[in-house]
């Protein structure tokens, strides 16, 4: 039995990934502030084990209890692969850092860098003793490596996210039964990260401009086809732990 750990599944490309690792033989936790109802379908008509754990991940004390929830469910007898996704992200706050609220900013800290690392941190320690695949993907950007104005908060917490990435994919190589860690920039997807961008004030994002066209000329790539190439990737045999890729590199 495989066992994917995803978050940020109520829409977007979180969503994507469940849709698609909705499968014989895998059993999905979810993990999102509101259920998915339509994933919760397509899983109960495929036969396929989905537990939904709403959590907010703004909420860093809890990290742990929820990673022994999760545990809690995992068949040891059985299991041959465990898969942490840390998908979940914000863009949010898009403005300068000196007109950035300080709620805003702490809020993108703990969601796109302290709760991957802590998710991380505990699936590392709870799969330790097993024998078994075990890999954690998590979600980057182009914008960990340029800078953007108004995107102070977002560009840093991804640029965080590679480094933690590679920090953590440098000590399992010395493991015997490394964790495959890696960091995915997905490209330009079409989600409702997008939508917010191009709702922002162009005072606040001089770059408005740009991502609109990208919208308007067909250029933003279908969460489906994102999540289809970003998990090839992820599930190959190709990858080393700790390394960066951007799928529009792959083939």
């Amino acid at each position: 039995m495989n066992y994917y750990i995803i978050t940020g599944t109520s829409r977007g490309l979180g969503e994507s990934f469940a849709k698609q690792l909705l499968q014989e033989g895998n059993t999905l936790f979810c993990i999102s502030r509101t259920e998915n109802e339509g994933l919760m379908n397509q899983a109960r008509e495929k036969g396929v084990s989905l537990e939904y754990i709403a959590y907010d991940l703004q909420d860093t004390t809890g990290i742990d209890n929820l990673m022994d929830q999760v545990m809690s469910a995992v068949d040891t007898a059985t299991v041959t692969r465990m898969a942490l996704i840390n998908n979940a992200g914000t863009v949010a706050p898009v403005k300068p850092v000196d007109r950035s609220p300080r709620t805003a900013v702490m809020a993108a800290l703990h969601i796109n860098l302290a709760a991957p690392m802590l998710l991380t941190a505990a699936f590392i320690d709870r799969t330790a003793d097993l024998s078994i695949d075990r890999r954690v993907l998590n979600i980057s950007s182009g914008a960990a490596k340029n800078p953007y104005f108004g995107w102070g908060s977002y560009c840093t917490t991804k640029a965080g996210l590679d480094m933690f990435t590679r920090c953590a994919g440098l000590e399992q190589k010395s493991q015997a039964n490394p964790v495959k860690i890696i960091a995915v920039a997905p490209g330009i997807v079409d989600t409702a990260m997008q939508e917010k961008i191009r709702n922002t004030d162009e005072a606040d994002f001089p770059n408005l401009h740009k991502f609109t066209e990208f919208h308007e000329k067909g250029l933003l790539t279908p969460p489906d086809a994102a999540a289809d190439k970003v998990l090839r990737l992820f599930l190959s045999e190709e990858i080393e732990p700790g390394g960066i890729y951007d799928i529009r590199d792959a083939p």
